[in-house]
């Protein structure tokens, strides 16, 4: 999971303006009267030469010549402007009187060490793998990108990755970085002035460290070893922000048992700065409490909400919790639609957005929820009226979810000057930061996945007009980390009830076993098969009441379940993966194309193979696969009829498979038009209250999948 990426963006005209104006060279290339100096090393020698540095000769820089590693340190030394004179000697026998205090300053830099103890190579010709080496040790420069030369050791690779990420060479030809190439003096002029710009570049920049996280959903096992990475990762970067993008509600035994007070111990005690509110915080409204246990929530927060396009102020449990306001001195357990933070002497904006489905899709009472765009467009204004040029949104509305409502990639096309979004909803594990460039300035977009799987790390460089110059963004896996032993200890209470409560029942027994055998529900009907996508219709109605169908993959059933009492740890045994709702809208022709994938294997087992509900099929597995489904039928409320497949139809399944898992291409392509939408409510859950829905729990083998060859 962890994919380090660092991208150089071009920086302003200002910034450039500036760092430009620290490079006017005192004496020129052309006042040496340099005859060996074409046009694209010209502006390099200047900077040599306005540092100090002479030619061969009068009239020649030695352009086209190799470098001798004394004279190399001799330059390096005069750009670095190095203390040469108490420098303490290197001990190096070999180093002529002229070169010995800058050879003695590189040493004491920890720059170079020479070829031995006593010898520095000082005649030696300098390469361009040990250029990299002292140009990453001297200017502190950073910056890792991939590279496909085949000449690069290991010793070498980070030094090259910085020389090429910013931009100071690319390399002698595609696949070749010259490691062992004697290098030129004028290409080393050319590897100072580059390095010594990025330098300064960077060095007038102003910094900034997030750390994210987004759709935890009530995730707590590995709680200790995401405060192992959060605490490492302040460690070096001490004034991070550490924001959540949403969803702490539901989804897991901790969050039904303690209503999100075990995930909020947590999140105060690492030091949350602000989160937005997802959809699933909602979940309880329509309860006999009905938003209680979110305001209790707010209330014990160590941190603020910011929410900009959310209004509580019909519902009397907010009463006094909201402020429809920017703050720059905000109170915990209160919600905003921003906030200012102060971080290094400078002022940063935080606003919230939460997706406006959330109404259709969780239970929100009298709260109201307005457009996203107009909403972002007023905060980045109110932002910057106040003179802060460096916004961040938090949004819970997803990467790229269907437009239909909103998602985090047209919020970055149609909103100018958010600079940061740390988004949630979609749950997508964005490896490395997407950078949006429609606007007059940068966005940057990220996601960290799901479940608290990985902390998001995200480190910016802003220039003086609010504009991001660099980025690097991160996903630390989580699982790869050690125990914090201090959280560990406040979880296990936690822990020790939920795993008690995993051996309590339901409170339904199975008249007969349900099969969920590896062999059966990967090759036919199952009636487990069925129990599962009748509770995942039934629970998509009550979403979207045109929802006909729903289809589950039989590689996400686990498990079987035993006749009798059934409790919560044979159900999550079966379920184990936290799969979420998701409804698609599909033509009759992708409904058929879909299925002769989910047959495509047949008889061979399949975790692709579907379970349906709401409809029936007839396929015959001795044909060729993509010509096996024979027949397909649909009930349209009151009988079965034929599927046409040029008519449109709601579909129910899991996310996974509306994204593409187990090869399904079709919905895939679907969920890239836009026409999935994600209520986001887990499998299991939605299996248990269906459970209890029912008079007593023994579906059948109805024939809903028949193989004509058998």
């Amino acid at each position: 999971m962890s994919n380090k990426s660092y991208r150089k963006l071009l920086a302003s005209a200002t910034t450039a303006t500036l760092v430009a104006s620290a490079f006017i060279p005192a004496a020129s290339a052309d006042e040496k009267e340099f005859t060996d100096v074409p046009d694209r090393y010209m502006d390099a020698v200047d900077f040599l030469v306005s540092m100090g540095a002479n030619g061969i000769s009068d009239t020649q820089f030695g352009t086209s010549m190799s470098i001798k590693r004394v004279d190399a340190a001799i330059l390096l030394a005069n750009v670095l402007e190095l203390d040469t004179e108490n420098a303490p000697e290197a001990g190096f026998t070999d180093v002529p009187e002229r070169g010995m205090a800058a050879v003695n300053a590189l040493k004491e830099a920890g720059i170079t060490n020479g070829k031995t103890a006593t010898s520095f190579g000082s005649q030696l010709n300098i390469t361009r793998g040990e250029l990299a080496l002292w140009l990453e040790r001297g200017f502190g420069l950073e910056g890792t990108t991939e590279i496909a030369f085949t000449d690069v050791k290991e010793m070498y690779a980070p030094a090259v990755q910085m020389m090429v990420a910013n931009e100071i060479t690319q390399g002698i030809s595609e696949t070749q970085f010259g490691i062992d190439h004697p290098a030129k003096r004028g290409d080393y002029a050319i590897f100072l002035y580059k390095a010594a710009m990025a330098k300064e570049m960077q060095d007038s920049l102003f910094p900034l460290s997030v750390m994210h996280t987004n759709d935890t959903h009530g995730n707590l096992d590995d709680i200790a070893k995401r405060a192992t990475a959060i605490k490492d990762y302040r460690e070096y970067n001490p004034d991070a922000l550490l924001l959540d993008a949403g969803d702490v509600f539901s989804g897991t035994l901790y969050f039904n048992e303690f209503l999100g007070q075990a995930d909020l111990e947590f999140m105060n005690y690492l030091g949350y700065d602000a989160m937005t509110f997802g959809n699933h915080e909602f979940d309880l409204g329509a309860s006999e409490d009905g938003h209680k246990a979110l305001t209790e929530f707010i209330k014990n927060a160590n941190f603020p909400f910011v929410s900009s396009n959310v209004d509580f102020s019909k519902d009397p449990l907010f009463e006094g919790l909201q402020y429809s306001a920017i703050s720059d001195e905000p109170a915990d357990a209160h919600i905003y639609d921003g906030i200012v933070k102060e971080v290094n002497g400078e002022k940063v904006g935080i606003f919230g957005l939460t997706t406006e489905e959330t109404p259709d899709i969780s239970s929100t009472g009298a709260v109201e929820f307005s457009s996203y765009i107009d909403r972002a467009n007023e905060m980045v204004k109110a932002f910057e009226d106040q003179g802060i040029n460096k916004i961040i949104a938090i949004t819970h509305i997803g990467y790229d979810d269907s437009l239909q409502y909103d998602n985090d990639l047209e919020l970055a096309k149609q909103v100018d000057g958010i600079d940061i979004i740390v988004g949630g909803h979609s749950h997508s594990e964005l490896t490395e930061p997407t950078i949006n460039e429609d606007g007059d300035e940068p966005t940057v977009i990220v996601q960290t996945g799901e479940y608290g799987k990985a902390l998001g790390t995200l480190d910016v460089l802003f220039d003086e007009d609010g504009a991001i110059a660099y980025y690097m963004g991160e996903l630390i896996n989580v699982s790869d980390q050690e125990e914090d032993p201090e959280v560990a200890a406040m979880l296990k209470p936690y822990s020790d009830q939920i795993a008690d409560l995993k051996e309590q029942s339901i409170g339904v027994e199975a008249v007969s076993v349900l099969d969920g055998e590896r062999a059966d529900v990967r090759t036919k009907e199952t009636n487990l098969g069925n129990l599962i996508t009748d509770g995942m219709l039934a629970k998509a109605k009550t979403i979207n009441p045109e929802t006909m169908i729903a289809l589950s993959n039989g590689g996400g059933i686990r498990s079987s379940i035993d006749a009798g009492d059934i409790t919560m740890g044979e159900v999550l045994t079966l379920m184990p993966f936290g799969n979420s709702l998701g409804i698609m809208n599909l033509t009759g022709a992708e409904i058929k194309a879909a299925l002769e994938h989910s047959v495509s294997a047949a008889p061979t087992a399949s975790g692709a193979f579907l379970h349906v509900s709401g409809l029936k099929f007839t396929y015959d597995s001795s044909k060729p696969a993509g010509e096996r489904v024979l027949s397909v039928d649909v009930n349209n409320g009151t009988e079965f009829v034929p599927l046409s497949e040029s008519d449109s139809y709601f579909v129910a399944t899991n996310t996974f498979t509306a994204k593409g898992g187990d090869g399904y291409d079709v919905f895939a392509n679907a969920y890239a038009d836009g026409r999935v939408s994600e209520p986001g409510y887990i499998d299991y859950e939605i299996f248990i209250d269906y459970l209890k829905s029912l008079d007593k729990v023994d579906p059948q083998v109805e024939g809903r999948i028949v193989d004509a060859a058998e």
